[in-house]
């Protein structure tokens, strides 16, 4: 008997479900109902589309309907809009939304790829025409006419995730003054403060204003702009409004045919894609993930879980066992000059499952010092105390961050630990690296604190000092200090004169010794904790400290 697979959505999900439907039954009939005009397209491109560094529209389509249709022999109807699930019958409801037609449709499986929606919660306003969400390629569309036609010289952006930081570079290189208002401390929640505050200088000497610790709470009209007001009791008046405060799961079709949800209503699946009816399957931004370290419940909208759920449904529908083992939430993000990518656990996170971890910052150029346009990148690295197990890694810098996070998320997967980074055989030239790796760096630090070679101390505690009873020792040299300052009350010692300074040291004080990245601070750690010194090193050193001080 011919089977008959049916997909809800088109774009990552489903169009990918549909190709691999295809690929493994030449004889299936396989439908797929898509509510736009567009079966597949790039939604991660659409803020560079709007920037300009997409220059061709169409070079957003990863594919058209025709030539999907023509490739696969895929049965693909545009701007229908599925409104119902029969699952006794097996049979979905669909209107052609060009007709109005409304029929019904047969299906043996179905796969569901209904995708996320903005959030858009209950703030008076949010209608105005000059307002503005980016999800698809009508979203864009609407944008584009929108500065194109009126020129706007500012515009804010609501929220600062993903959307959020790509739309204020973009919007920035249209020659749009920009500001950013956040409801945290911090841009990009998915990092820890410490590693997100990289970012607030960078964007703030690219131009864009942040307002962090301040919610939108109204919109207006007046004189012809928006007028936002803020929970912090002033307003913004601006000529567009981008709101990207996140998105959330399209459910309603799973919800109606009585399909079971878990955390934030996302759809219930198992490893096969399965939900809790056995003849349909769901994938993508829509669907509850499970960690791969915590095994918990969660949200991911990410392009490429939502491809190989497609691929693991498409199999299981047509019968070849095929299981999705989780996620680790490995993403990247492009902030002008710099790089912002994160793998695993958070330091958040690990607080909220209360889990035993051990961090640890380094500081490592991109490539050989000596080649030109090596860059700094910052490493935070999470890792389980006894084994070293990486539990998560988080990167901001410049050239290379993809390189090192992907090998950090690989290193994850495979239950690596701190030593065998260390040990990790990695390709080297000086245009690509150093001789000692930037992973092996992380390695080497990481496992000098898990094996006692270093009692550190981090940023975070460093507020808390009593200076009465512990000293703290900036060991860089004084040109380095004028230029970048230092911490309040550290006397200055340059780590080539700390050994014949010992003696005039206070043996019943404490000492917190540090440098610009650590380096230093751990040879000062090694002199003085084998002189009988009781001493630790500020991990990270003044770079990783500096960048909480306020902008």
């Amino acid at each position: 008997m011919k089977e008959k697979i049916v997909i809800v959505g088109g774009v990552a999900g489903g169009a990918t479900a549909a190709a691999r439907a295809r690929r493994l039954n030449e004889d299936a009939d396989i439908v797929i109902f898509e509510r736009g005009e567009f079966i597949s397209f790039a939604n991660c491109g659409l803020p560079y589309y709007i920037g300009g560094s997409i220059k061709n529209r169409d070079d957003l389509f990863v594919t058209t309907p025709e030539l999907f249709r023509e490739r696969y022999n895929i049965d693909i109807r545009t701007s229908t809009s599925v409104l119902s699930i029969d699952r006794d019958n097996r049979h979905v409801a669909v209107t052609d939304l060009k007709t109005g037609r409304t029929y019904k449709e047969s299906y043996d499986k179905l796969i569901l790829s209904p995708g996320a929606e903005p959030v858009l919660p209950t703030v008076e306003g949010l209608d105005l025409s000059q307002v503005f969400t980016l999800r698809t390629i009508p979203d864009t569309d609407r944008i584009m006419a929108f500065v194109e036609t009126h020129t706007p010289k500012s515009a804010v952006i609501v929220g600062g995730g993903f959307i959020g930081v790509e739309m204020a570079e973009n919007l920035t290189a249209k020659g749009v003054k920009t500001t950013l208002v956040e409801m945290l401390d911090q841009i990009m929640p998915q990092l820890d403060f410490e590693m997100a505050s990289m970012l607030h200088e960078h964007m703030w000497e690219n131009g864009v204003m942040l307002d962090l610790e301040n919610r939108v709470i109204r919109i207006t009209r007046h004189d012809g702009k928006i007028r936002l007001f803020t929970e912090n009791g002033y307003h913004l008046d601006t000529d567009m409004v981008i709101w990207a405060v996140g998105v959330r799961p399209e459910n309603g079709l799973a919800k109606t045919a009585g399909l079971e949800l878990g955390v934030r209503s996302g759809i219930e699946v198992n490893a096969a894609m399965k939900t809790s009816d056995p003849d349909i399957f769901a994938v993508g931004d829509a669907v509850v993930n499970r960690h791969l370290i915590t095994g918990k419940e969660m949200l991911l909208p990410l392009a490429g879980p939502a491809n190989k759920q497609a691929r693991i449904a498409a199999d299981n529908a047509l019968g070849r066992a095929s299981l999705f083992h989780g996620v680790l939430g490995t993403s990247i993000v492009k902030v002008f000059k710099k790089t912002a990518a994160i793998t695993g656990l958070t330091e958040k996170n690990l607080k909220a499952e209360n889990m035993a971890y051990i961090r640890s910052y380094t500081f490592s150029g991109s490539h050989a010092s000596y080649y030109p346009g090596s860059e700094t990148m910052g490493i935070k690295l999470l890792f389980s105390p006894g084994t070293g197990k990486i539990l998560g890694a988080q990167i901001v810098g410049g050239e290379g961050v993809d390189k090192r996070v992907d090998i950090l998320s690989t290193a994850i997967y495979a239950g690596l630990t701190v030593h065998d980074l260390e040990r990790l055989e990695l390709a080297y030239a000086p245009p690509y690296s150093a001789a000692k790796d930037p992973i092996n760096i992380a390695g080497f630090v990481a496992s000098n604190i898990l094996n006692g070679d270093i009692d550190v101390i981090h940023w975070d505690k460093i507020g808390g000092i009593d200076q009465s009873e512990t000293t703290l020792i900036d060991l860089r040299t004084p040109l380095e200090i004028d230029m970048e300052g230092t911490i309040e009350g550290a006397i200055h010692i340059p780590i080539e004169r700390l050994r014949e300074k010992l003696s005039e040291l206070d043996r019943k004080k404490s000492y917190v010794v540090f440098c610009a990245i650590g380096l230093r601070g751990y040879l000062g750690y090694r002199i003085m904790s084998q002189k009988g010194f009781n001493v630790k090193s500020l991990n990270g050193g003044f770079e990783i400290y500096k960048t909480t001080l306020p902008v």
